[in-house]
């Protein structure tokens, strides 16, 4: 029975559902109006309330934690438990208890990731430039806001900025912090919103202040006078680069080259590595290295240890005998990320608003965002001071007649009519009365009263000050100067990260030290490509190839040759022989355009091998045209990867000829004529993309269709097809010039 009732129950809700108005069915929807209403929504919420920093330097989250922490008394309180903090911040920021700690993790003084951190911290808090060494939970941390906080706090009482309910409506906190100095330039901000980020580097405290006040003082003041560049919390040496750091002050955008800061130790024959750039860690640098190891990249070093303790951080390398540290550190500087750039991108919400913008307009957003704090400030200490001065003047009357007042309390008879009997007996307001009646009755003697009335001229003077104060834009820029001046004298302090000065025209490239010996190189139609060596080979079977590819080129040479791959876009790509691995006959080998990075649908058109880049490099164009560009055309003093402009564009390239010696070609023409022609006519143009010479004069709808090196032995009359002059239309070929030809 039971179980029947059971069937019929479900059965029912079966039916139930069935008859649900359009249960099951699919709706076709336009993709722009679902990502409209969708996702543009949660886009917004993301800029404007989670990634994006706003002008006093801060993410809702850092507000939310900070502002949790004022409230609890933890400014000039004794530390309490992380796990407290984290727990009261969720009545502001409902994100669950780990996003919470993590925040306050990154601000605090033991995660050392800021110049200035917001959070004095005791326990282990982890370290920015480790990726391994975590954090201890929240339950066993302490924390308390660090004395700089009273510079974010400062007035915040006073209405000096607005606040919003929280999420639930039962308190409130601030849309902004009312910081004395522009923390947004002080502490490092980096976020990632939706279709934009936000990675702002971090300048001196000192410095930041002195450039606020010149800019105050004069709005076309040079900030590279005052403002030296990044100050990382980490340290390191910043490769000065002056143009770059004006970019980056004018548009916001721009990169910084950071090196680790390293000593040798003669004694334990070692290298010490105390700052590393910001942008890694310890970890990464000891992973890179391993790797350059196992490659046989990097053979001086014996031994690396991570040393890092209560004293800082410490990488220790210990190197073999006989090897010069200054040589190894800078091809570790150019392999590893010891030596990294950190990618400035200073997009900041202004009204709700992102936008990038350069160290002069934050300084000048941020000053009118002080004035209007300072303004607010003012207004709020007038209110007050005038609502005193009213008291004291209705306190002033009753010292004409205190028996009276007390008369007049006396023979009231009831409690509520005090004070309008008050306002009768001397004339003053409800506020005045009020006030009067409240003193106490040790107060009512004539001593007490004078000294109250005596307030007033003091307060008539500060009303009238701060009166002016609301009137005169230079007075409010004076109070923001000071309020600079006092916290550079309370807070600043020596620049962490120093400056290298390197002439960049004498940065040359180390010759690494490859191990040279014979290979064979294999090159297919498709773009593989293999290093095999003369032993491997032999002993090899068949290529290995993928369907419907073929070898089109195969080489010996050695080990410590360079590699160029010149692509049908124009571009050429660099590399070295010595990046590729032995490899054996029977694998695919490295596609080209995924290991050196092609453009999308790029393909190879020539490989042109080199060691010392001497001989020239030939370009034999569809419209006739040859161009001859000397190899060195293409040597860098950088390691630069990709060249752009690698030949002219004004017509299809047919072939290229690497050569080192002047030799005879054959040009083959839709029209079935040939030319036969010396690359010594033609002289050769520095200019990568240079059109070249008019070599092969065509009628209207041919072109050239080939080109071959000249082989005797194909021509039964080569001089038919040669010619004194050029450009030349060429000769007909006659059927015993075809050579190989007449077989295809």
């Amino acid at each position: 029975m039971a179980k029947n009732k059971e069937k019929s129950v479900t059965s029912k809700k079966v039916n139930q559902n069935a008859h649900i108005e359009g249960g099951g069915v699919v709706i076709d929807q336009v993709i722009t109006d679902t990502l409209e209403k969708n996702y543009m929504p949660y886009a917004m919420s993301v800029i404007v309330s989670r990634a994006l920093p706003e002008i006093d330097g801060f993410k809702p989250s850092h507000r939310k934690l900070l502002y949790t922490m004022y409230k609890m008394g933890l400014l000039s309180g004794n530390k309490t438990k992380s796990a407290n903090i984290v727990g009261t911040t969720m009545r502001l920021n409902p994100h669950g208890d780990i996003p919470i700690y993590e925040t306050m993790v990154r601000m605090s003084r033991g995660y050392e990731a800021l110049l200035h951190p917001f959070v004095e911290s005791k326990g282990n808090f982890g370290k920015a430039y480790s990726r391994d060494m975590a954090y201890a939970a929240s339950r066993y941390t302490e924390a308390k806001l660090d004395p700089i906080c009273n510079e974010i706090f400062r007035d915040i009482d006073k209405d000096t900025v607005d606040f919003i309910p929280n999420y639930d409506n039962t308190t409130t906190e601030p849309v902004l912090l009312p910081t004395t100095f522009p923390n947004i330039l002080v502490n490092s901000n980096v976020g990632i919103a939706v279709s934009m980020a936000s990675s702002i580097c971090s300048f001196n405290l000192k410095e930041v202040c002195e450039s606020t006040i010149a800019l105050i003082k004069d709005e076309n003041h040079d900030l590279s006078q005052t403002l030296k560049g990044p100050d990382f919390p980490g340290g390191g040496l910043i490769i000065h680069n002056q143009s770059e750091l004006d970019k980056i002050f004018r548009t916001g955008r721009g990169g910084v080259r950071v090196r680790a800061r390293h000593t040798y130790d003669k004694s334990e024959n070692c290298i010490e590595i105390t700052e590393i750039p910001p942008s890694t860690t310890v970890e990464a640098i000891m992973d890179k290295i391993v790797d350059l190891i196992k490659q046989n990249k990097i053979k001086e070093i014996s031994d690396m240890r991570d040393e890092t303790d209560l004293s800082g951080l410490k990488l220790t390398i210990d190197i073999k005998r006989g090897v010069d540290p200054e040589k190894l550190m800078t091809r570790l500087f150019r392999m590893t990320p010891l030596e990294d750039s950190y990618s400035c991108n200073f997009n900041i919400l202004i009204g709700g608003m992102p936008r990038v913008m350069g160290v002069y307009e934050i300084i000048k957003e941020w000053t009118a965002f002080r004035t209007e704090c300072i303004r607010k400030r003012v207004y709020y200490e007038l209110n007050k001071k005038k609502e005193k001065l009213h008291l004291l003047k209705g306190l002033a009357k009753i010292v004409l007649d205190i028996d009276k007042a007390i008369k007049i309390v006396r023979e009231t008879e009831e409690e509520n009519e005090v004070i309008a009997n008050l306002m009768i007996g001397f004339g003053i307001d409800e506020l005045q009365a009020e006030y009067v009646a409240e003193i106490k009755l040790r107060h009512l003697n004539r001593e007490y009263i004078l000294k109250r009335t005596q307030e007033t001229e003091q307060l008539e003077k500060d009303i009238a000050e701060m009166e002016e104060i609301l009137g005169s834009s230079k007075k409010i820029q004076a109070i923001i100067v000071n309020e600079l001046k006092e916290v550079m004298k309370k807070y600043s302090q020596p620049r962490k990260s120093l400056f290298i000065y390197i002439d960049q025209d004498e940065i040359q490239e180390d010759i690494e030290e490859i191990s040279d010996y014979a290979v064979n190189v294999f090159l297919t139609a498709q773009g593989y490509f293999k290093k095999i060596t003369p032993q491997s080979l032999r002993m090899s079977g068949e290529q290995k190839l993928k369907e419907g590819d073929k070898l089109s080129i195969q080489i010996e040479i050695t080990n410590n040759t360079e590699i160029l791959f010149f692509t049908d876009k124009c571009q050429v790509y660099k590399s070295r022989i010595s990046d590729f691995e032995d490899t054996k006959a029977s694998v695919l080998g490295d596609y080209i355009p995924a290991k050196l990075g092609f453009d999308e649908a790029e393909k190879i058109k020539a490989m042109v091998l080199t060691k010392d880049y001497s001989g020239n490099i030939l370009f034999f164009f569809a419209n006739g045209k040859v161009a001859k560009v000397p190899l060195s055309s293409y040597q860098t003093k950088t390691k630069r990867k990709k060249l752009a402009n690698a030949y002219s564009n004004k017509s299809e390239l047919i072939d290229i000829f690497s050569t080192a010696d002047e030799k005879e070609y054959v040009i083959t023409s839709t029209a079935t004529r040939k030319l036969i022609f010396n690359s010594a006519v033609i002289s050769s143009k520095a200019t990568r993309d240079t059109q070249g010479v008019a070599v092969m004069t065509l009628k209207k709808n041919h072109f050239v269709a080939s080109v071959d090196e000249f082989n005797i032995e194909t021509f039964a009359n080569p001089h038919r097809y040669r010619t004194k002059t050029l450009p030349s239309v060429g000769a007909i070929a006659r059927e015993e010039d075809l050579g190989e030809q007449l077989k295809l």
